[in-house]
């Protein structure tokens, strides 16, 4: 078929029916881009584990996912000489009997004779293997033909995915299309874009790739059982979070916990907030009180505690806290007092990002300035910039097409250019002694460049445009777009990750990784948050305040018959062990003693050790993350033997339990009675008083030791402390 006649065709095509697969006994024109990509594609030839790896597999490499046709077109057609197809003899070229596996090939057998692919590239061969074709159409998009879907348990459902072309014609891609669940104990997809639902409710995304154009499916599994009519309709409902949330549990017919006592709201609210339990005295007191309003009144007051600053600010220095060793000690400790400094002047979220991002002057006196002390080129300052504060992780769509987003090289390098005229000044790095001071400015020159091509690539945003003069600081202009209300993301992340520290999971998950093959589990509830925290001018005490002051929050974290598979959709707490500085101001607290670091202040809390260099086996055992670890670094959530075995053996915390200053000494030395003793340990260790057989064991443990009831007490601390109940925020 000429050119002309298959533009012909596919004008008749173009009024409804779909292009069918290429097949050459019909004398059709194959299009390299458009017949034999998707071809390598489907057959998974250019994914990361096989040619598309950075230096190809056994000589011969292809663009990741094919992103670059000419950089394909070339490798197959030209490169080893063209020793990889033969014209007068396709059936004989290399490609073809590696792919069918006729010469031993590492991928083992990727198409079967006599299929449509097999006889797709026989066609294009035939042809002389051209990259182009007279008058060929562009890929314009993919999209999926349903993209929700509800199932039943074990149920089953087909995805239909279709491509369009500039010339208005469409064609059916299923079948070429690569297809991959986020969770197949939930809904397994295969290669044809069959569903397949899991035997338990549950919920997840699926994505569909056709070369480079990626598209999502939802897929939910209600429960068969239905809720009663009206169920949601009756419960109360604090604000927005209640609504939204209830609104997907009545969807997915899952029944919400029991509320939480007051007594599990108490000690979940400090430890979120302010990163501390509450003492035996403020336990009592909130306990006791019969005000109706005494939740709201406890939130307000913590938020205006000094340890706000520190629980806060300590988990921002986790995210852009650098090695010391690379940058100075001193650099590090100025960066961390002005982290500090934002929370204690309770600086807006925007104005906090523009302070960062922006920052110039020494590393001696701005704090700030140590991030460019520490990323030194503009391609590393991008890669932390787009993921701390706008959830979009960049670093694939540095080497190659992002595999599972939009961003491509161009994307990346351009958006790397508002950091191009950032200079330095000053003593330079040498590690391990780093020591000196540096000056960090805006220079009057400064490109970046793309790897491939050389171009010199002005700045520009993630989407959109922006007005920048030549000699203005690009970053001024960066951090205008980001927190502007046209940017969805800035505000997205950071309600992302605090919903994450009070709820125990990111309605994103990974928090700051909100691409569109990971959706949210709620979209509502996550443009919600975004749009309250824009409206409150992006105050993180506002935000943190209507989250805790919900009933969701407040929700008891024991599962029902319909939630226990739940972790999703917040219908119950997510419980989670307490946070490594949490859990090492709860020994203090408990044990009324202070562990000592170096470098810091007596009486100094573990949230205000400023340096990974300054020495804590606990925290290190908690998951404290390691000092060498690339930022942002990410914690270890999970709990461990290393970490039981600690509490159970540690001669430092057995000495602090038996500590002559400690409260097993006060408690011995008192006048208190038995009884008493018992609830202010249970109100101190547990924040609750003591159950009626609690109270009755511990106190005849207490009075059967008669003068010796110190070691009673300090026996009942040991076992408090090493029961879940310590270490697990309820």
């Amino acid at each position: 078929m000429s050119a002309l006649m298959l533009v012909a065709f596919c004008s008749v095509v173009s009024h409804g029916e779909d292009l069918p697969h290429q097949n050459a006994a019909a004398g059709d024109a194959v299009s390299f881009e458009l017949d034999v990509q998707p071809i390598l594609a489907a057959q998974g030839c250019n994914a990361g584990a096989c040619h598309g790896k950075q230096r190809g597999q056994n000589g011969f490499q292809l663009s990741l996912l094919g992103f670059d046709s000419d950089f394909d077109h070339d490798a197959i057609a030209r490169q080893a000489r063209g020793r990889r197809l033969s014209i007068a003899s396709p059936e004989s070229s290399l490609l073809i009997q590696k792919a069918t596996a006729e010469l031993p090939h590492g991928g083992g057998r990727k198409i079967e004779v006599g299929s449509d692919a097999y006889h797709t590239l026989l066609a294009w061969i035939r042809q002389g293997a051209p990259r182009r074709l007279a008058d060929e159409p562009l890929l314009e998009s993919v999209e999926l033909k349903q993209t929700e879907f509800a199932l039943t348990p074990s149920g089953t459902a087909e995805l239909s995915t279709v491509a369009t072309y500039s010339d208005g014609t469409t064609r059916d891609v299923t079948k070429m299309t690569s297809y991959l669940s986020n969770d197949a104990a939930i809904v397994q997809v295969d290669s044809n874009g069959r569903l397949k639902a899991g035997p338990v409710p549950g919920e997840t995304a699926v994505m569909a790739r056709y070369m480079n154009h990626i598209r999502v499916a939802n897929v939910s599994i209600p429960r068969t059982e239905a809720l009663p009519d009206g169920f949601y309709d009756d419960l109360p409902r604090a604000n927005f979070i209640d609504d939204l949330v209830y609104e997907k549990l009545s969807q997915l017919q899952i029944r919400v916990s029991e509320p939480a006592s007051d007594a599990i709201f108490l000690r979940r609210v400090y430890t979120d907030v302010i990163g501390r339990l509450p003492s035996a005295q403020e336990a009592q007191q909130f306990l006791d009180s019969q005000d109706s309003n005494k939740r709201e009144q406890l939130v307000d007051h913590l938020l205006e505690q000094p340890e706000y600053v520190d629980h806060w600010a300590n988990q921002w220095a986790d995210l852009l806290r650098p090695n010391p060793y690379r940058v100075g000690i001193k650099a590090v400790l100025n960066y961390d007092n002005w982290i500090r400094q934002q929370f204690r002047e309770n600086v807006s979220h925007d104005e906090f990002a523009r302070r960062l991002i922006t920052a110039k002057g020494s590393t001696w006196h701005n704090g700030a300035a140590t991030l460019f002390r520490d990323r030194r080129s503009p391609d590393e300052v991008a890669t932390l910039v787009s993921q701390l504060f706008l959830g979009v992780r960049l670093d694939c769509a540095k080497c190659h097409h992002h595999p599972f987003e939009k961003w491509s090289q161009h994307d990346f390098y351009s958006f790397a250019a508002f950091f191009g005229k950032v200079g330095r000044k000053g003593t330079g790095l040498s590690p391990p002694i780093s020591g000196g001071e540096e000056i960090v400015y805006v220079s009057t020159k400064g490109d970046v460049r793309h790897p491939v091509t050389e171009e010199v690539l002005p700045p520009a945003p993630l989407f959109g445009t922006i007005d920048l003069a030549e000699d203005d600081d690009p970053r001024e202009a960066l951090v205008d777009w980001m927190v502007s209300a046209d940017n969805p993301y800035f505000a997205a992340v950071q309600v992302n990750r605090v919903w994450a520290q009070l709820m125990g999971r990111g309605i994103v998950d990974p928090v700051d990784d909100l691409r569109s093959t990971n959706p949210p589990s709620n979209p509502a509830l996550l443009d919600a948050l975004a749009e309250h925290f824009q409206q409150s001018g992006y105050d993180q005490k506002q935000l943190i305040k209507t989250i805790v002051l919900s009933n969701v929050y407040a929700t008891r974290s024991t599962p029902n018959e319909s939630n226990a598979s739940d972790r999703l959709n917040y219908s119950r707490h997510y419980r989670h062990r307490l946070r490594a500085e949490v859990l090492a101001e709860a020994v203090a607290n408990a044990t009324e003693t202070s562990e000592s670091f170096s470098a810091l202040a007596p009486q100094s809390r573990s949230n205000q050790v400023w340096t990974h260099r300054i020495e804590s086996v606990f925290l290190d055992t908690f998951g404290r993350p390691d000092p060498n670890q690339d930022p942002p670094c990410e914690r270890i959530a999970d709990s461990s033997v290393t970490q039981t075995l600690h509490l159970m053996n540690s001669r430092e915390i057995d000495g602090r339990i038996r500590s002559d200053s400690g409260r097993a000494a006060r408690l011995a030395g008192s006048e208190l009675s038995a009884a008493e003793i018992v609830t202010e340990l249970y109100l101190a260790i547990f924040s609750r008083r003591p159950t009626a057989d609690e109270q009755r064991y511990c106190e005849s443990l207490i009075t059967a030791a008669g003068e010796e009831r110190r070691g009673a007490i300090e026996d009942l601390m040991w076992a408090m402390m090493n029961a879940p109940e310590f270490i697990i925020q309820n």
